[in-house]
């Protein structure tokens, strides 16, 4: 890891194809073994059921309310400050059940891909 400071553009944020908004706080080679993303989901919405191929990934919740599922698990509530710690190849979605925005950091390792992506939808 190279020592860096990466500031934030809300201007970088995009709409992908899970179903929620997407800015990639850090993935380049300053730090080849992490890549962390900011999420942002509507409430009332739900992103689609998908797995990363050999990626593992971590949600750290920072602000509003939602219920996420991974693979056999019970659906579990989450808000401000939980972790949920996703294996790689564990099919999950997360669904905002707030009045607001649901705001997560989505950190993978080794970093996301657009190629690890795998839509599971039934």
């Amino acid at each position: 890891m190279k020592a860096a400071i990466k500031t934030y553009d809300a201007a970088q944020e995009y709409n992908f194809a899970e179903g929620c908004y997407i800015n990639e706080l850090s993935s380049s080679s300053d730090d080849p073994h992490v890549s962390i993303a900011r999420a942002r989901l509507a409430p009332g919405k739900t992103t689609r059921w998908h797995y990363l191929k050999g990626t593992g990934e971590r949600y750290v919740i920072q602000d509003g309310f939602g219920v996420v599922e991974i693979q056999d698990l019970s659906a579990k509530e989450v808000n401000a400050g939980d972790v949920v710690l996703i294996p790689p190849g564990a099919r999950r979605r997360i669904c905002n059940t707030g009045a607001d925005d649901l705001v997560f950091l989505a950190i993978c390792s080794p970093p996301f891909s657009a190629d690890v992506y795998i839509d599971a939808e039934d």
